[in-house]
């Protein structure tokens, strides 16, 4: 997933070759040219491991939980909406330094490139980050108000104990997904404010529908490192095929007043009532579509092949598909303008991956 900071190619064999004579010869003094002390890694190094720590690129597929929860909510996004994506992606954060301190002993054996058994972060530093980034969340959520806090705390408390206690439990998946569907509330119960609607129940049925997707994700990815599992990515596929169904395949039960009105002026109601699909049924089913494309390929992939490369990319796409989900999510609850915002963060998060890839490939 990156640059391990060891030598590579032409200068490992340098290396070996230097320290091979220096073995032979331990009174002979340095090579030419050679440091004597340590060679201290660079900003953009430093910068570098910590968005590698922090897997930056991610971080696209998490706006968009808080947008969707506004949107299920029946409210428009707004300041407090901004407050909730911001706690959101601290907690994410905390979550993903969390996860590589707590995983150190392990990542040292099957992922030593990773920052910090390659040396490159130390743990403590990585704990304090979680702890830090913990704290910023609660914060903007408590900004965002009670309703919000009492959200966020629940949700940064099943960060914490997935990583540290449930990640290699059969309940590690079903956290993680309650961890996805939370963040949903969380936006849902941030943008309400004080209001009587501050109570996310209008949001559940979206956050049960993306935490199902997490769950499916989350069960892929623990086999990643091995392989060998058909069981996870085909009912990953099936999953994916069931919330297609669920989020575009029928009308929308619930139409917040006026908002499709505006964007499908042209549609009379006695079509509505005849059951043609409007603006929002065909902007809902474009969005699933999309979901499915993303994650339904990769999936059947590993279920005909479950090799680690294969389990991998499920699991690349898995994530990938968040964005989609989550736009329609927002446009089956007639938000048709969030649902654009979230589903433009797909491509800004690809382009962002390619130049972090590339930047990767400079360092190294």
């Amino acid at each position: 997933m990156g640059a391990s900071g060891a030598p590579t190619g032409r200068r490992a064999g340098l290396a070996a070759s230097a320290g091979t004579d220096r073995a032979a010869d331990p009174a002979a003094p340095p090579a030419e040219g050679a440091r004597t002390d340590p060679v201290r890694p660079t900003r953009s190094a430093r910068a570098g491991a910590w968005a590698e720590l922090l897997r930056l690129p991610a971080l696209f597929t998490v706006p968009g939980d808080a947008l969707a929860g506004a949107a299920a909510a029946g409210t428009r996004p707004g300041r407090r909406t901004l407050l909730a994506i911001g706690s959101s992606l601290c907690l994410y954060e905390a979550g993903m330094a969390l996860n590589d301190w707590a995983d150190r002993a392990e990542d040292a054996v099957e992922r030593p490139h990773r920052p910090i058994p390659s040396g490159r972060i130390r743990p403590a530093a990585a704990l304090a980050a979680a702890c830090g980034l913990t704290g910023a969340g609660l914060a903007l959520a408590a900004a965002a108000g009670r309703p919000a806090l009492a959200v966020a705390a629940p949700l940064a408390g099943s960060v914490w104990a997935y990583d540290l206690f449930l990640k290699h439990t059969p309940a590690g998946p079903a956290a993680m997904a309650a961890a996805r569907g939370l963040d949903l509330l969380l936006g849902a119960a941030a943008t309400s404010g004080g209001t009587r609607a501050a109570l996310p129940s209008a949001a559940l049925p979206s956050a049960a529908l993306l935490g199902s997707h997490t769950l499916a994700v989350t069960a892929v990815s623990r086999r990643e490192t091995t392989g060998g599992s058909v069981l996870a990515p085909s009912a990953a596929l099936a999953t994916t095929g069931v919330l297609t169904r669920l989020v575009a395949g029928h009308h929308r039960t619930r139409l917040p007043a006026g908002r499709w009105a505006a964007a499908a002026p042209g549609l009379s109601g006695s079509k509505r009532a005849a059951g043609a699909p409007d603006a929002g049924d065909v902007l809902t089913a474009a969005l699933g579509a999309a979901y499915a494309a993303t994650a339904a390929r990769p999936y059947f992939h590993a279920t005909l092949n479950p090799s680690p490369p294969l389990t991998q990319r499920a699991v690349g796409g898995g994530i990938r598909a968040t964005i989609p989900l989550q736009a329609a999510l927002a446009a089956r609850a007639g938000a048709p303008a969030t649902s654009l915002l979230i589903a433009a963060l797909a491509p800004a998060g690809r382009m962002f991956a390619r130049r972090a890839a590339m930047r990767k490939v400079s360092i190294t």
